[in-house]
């Protein structure tokens, strides 16, 4: 499986499971994006999108790193075309770094619903800011490493059936979740977490601990 790391314009912090999470895998910037190379140590590969977020001096300082560029009046992302572009490069796993915060809302939400899309389509991601992960979730069985006692909680995207979670303070079986619903917030990890659905997709985030 080759994993590519996607940088996008959103809050990025540094962190040792970051670190390793990324560590030897091609990277490709969105836009200003590439602000957060030099602190995680990372050399692009290629830099895309209208570049209308980046200001001249990160321009002169990448100018050595291959782009793409694209008009302002189009109809997709910085971040979509370089998840695009990643796939096209044989990418079949996604980190997408710098997913969260930001003064883009709209930003972060298409990050979330485009990673579940990319989940049914058999193309597995990880959304993170350094401090908080976001895992896709679609019917299947899944098994997480986080560490013992960090917090999480599950989005529905839609109507939720046959949850079942292990290995948390409040485990379920079978449960079946609605759309909006907050059951599914602010749970916490005992042991080794297992999550399955038979039906439905949603979102599972994480704050673990350093």
């Amino acid at each position: 499986m080759t994993t590519f790391t996607i940088l996008l314009g959103g809050e990025l912090v540094l962190t040792r499971r970051l670190q390793s999470q990324i560590a030897d895998t091609p990277v490709i910037a969105a836009d200003n994006g590439i602000r957060h190379a030099v602190p995680l140590g990372l050399d692009p590969i290629l830099w895309i999108g209208d570049f209308d977020s980046t200001d001249n001096a990160t321009k002169r300082c990448y100018n050595e790193v291959p782009t793409i560029l694209f008009s302002s009046n189009k109809d997709m992302t910085d971040g979509e075309l370089a998840v695009n572009a990643a796939l096209k490069k044989g990418a079949s796993r996604l980190i997408l770094c710098g997913s969260f915060g930001g003064e883009r809302t709209d930003h972060s939400l298409l990050h979330m619903t485009m990673a579940v899309s990319l989940a049914e389509k058999n193309i597995p991601s990880l959304l993170t800011s350094g401090l908080e992960e976001g895992w896709p979730l679609i019917s299947g069985d899944y098994i997480f490493d986080f560490p013992e006692k960090s917090g999480f909680s599950i989005i529905a995207f839609s109507p939720i059936q046959g949850l079942s979670i292990s290995g948390a303070k409040w485990p379920l079986h079978n449960a079946s979740l609605d759309f909006g619903s907050s059951w599914t917030l602010s749970n916490q990890i005992c042991g080794k977490l297992s999550v399955s659905l038979h039906y439905g997709k949603g979102i599972l985030f994480t704050r673990p601990f350093l």
